[in-house]
């Protein structure tokens, strides 16, 4: 079978067809110096020859690689640019491979754990996986996340020690339930030196005594301790996350406390970590 007529030339259209693009971005090369303009036929029209559509396919494969249409060409021109452009386009390829695998690694973690216990950094989500189904209450997942935030995760690993103890401690449970449902009522109808406020910050300094105690008494702590031990990095804040200082991102949080509320949280802070009284040589050795 004989092969067809060969055109010595051919129209933008079926130029930019062969080399996989369209007439506008043809013309966007003439414009910008990176393709000359090839001659006319007696139609007034573009004809393009066989070394225009040489030239045609070196500029599309390189821009697919993500090469800028500059550096392509001061490559034509015999200048080095291109050369540092792959290198340029290299690393940028590698950041974006890191990133997108860091991307599959979380949403790999959302499908296995779910939400929000997937959301969570493998440092704090993997030492609440094999809890009871749920044993965990929304709310303490969501002041996870928080804490992650806030102190990252290193900060929410240990206070997931005291989730743990809570939903393996029914008594311990009920009492920070009692506990919530009377911080919750310190609204604005309560005057912040209302003396229930000193007895309900006694009983959660109490409360959390406790808790400690019984983290204490179940190794959690120290198991997060060995683990760190044998860590070869130190552990980071979260990589690609903003940090701001605590101090920054609580006032960041819309919480609404009254002025009772308030008062409340710091009366319980003085009395978890009092501060020494002027003339006790005990207290500042």
């Amino acid at each position: 079978m004989p092969l067809p007529a060969i055109p010595r030339r051919v129209k933008i259209g079926d130029a930019a067809a062969f080399a996989g693009t369209t007439p506008r971005a043809v013309r966007h090369y003439h414009a910008i110096g990176l393709l000359a303009e090839p001659e006319r036929g007696s139609d007034d029209r573009r004809r393009y020859a066989y070394d225009d559509m040489i030239r045609l396919l070196w500029i599309r494969t390189m821009a697919d690689a993500g090469v800028p249409l500059d550096d392509i060409r001061a490559g034509f021109e015999g200048a080095t640019g291109v050369e540092q452009s792959l290198e340029r386009l290299e690393e940028s390829l590698a950041s974006r491979a890191a990133v997108i695998e860091a991307q599959r690694a979380a949403v790999h973690r959302l499908r296995a754990l779910g939400s929000p216990l997937g959301l969570l950094s493998p440092m704090v989500g993997d030492r609440l996986r094999d809890l009871p189904p749920g044993s965990l209450r929304p709310a303490d997942l969501d002041t996870l996340l928080v804490t992650e935030r806030v102190f990252g995760p290193l900060g929410a690993a240990f206070q997931a020690n005291r989730f743990i103890v809570l939903a393996t401690h029914p008594d311990l449970r009920a009492e920070e339930d009692r506990l919530a449902e009377a911080e919750a009522a310190l609204d604005d109808t309560v005057r912040p030196d209302d003396p229930r406020i000193e007895e309900l910050a006694a009983q959660r300094c109490a409360h959390e005594t406790a808790l400690g105690a019984a983290i204490d008494a179940s190794g959690l702590d120290e198991a997060l301790d060995a683990l760190l031990d044998q860590e070869d990095e130190p552990v980071g804040e979260g990589e690609g996350k903003a940090r701001m200082s605590p101090v920054e991102a609580v006032g960041t949080m819309p919480y609404d406390f009254s002025p009772a509320r308030v008062r409340y949280e710091e009366r319980v802070a003085e009395l978890l970590h009092p501060t020494p009284r002027d003339g006790d040589a005990s207290q500042t050795r």
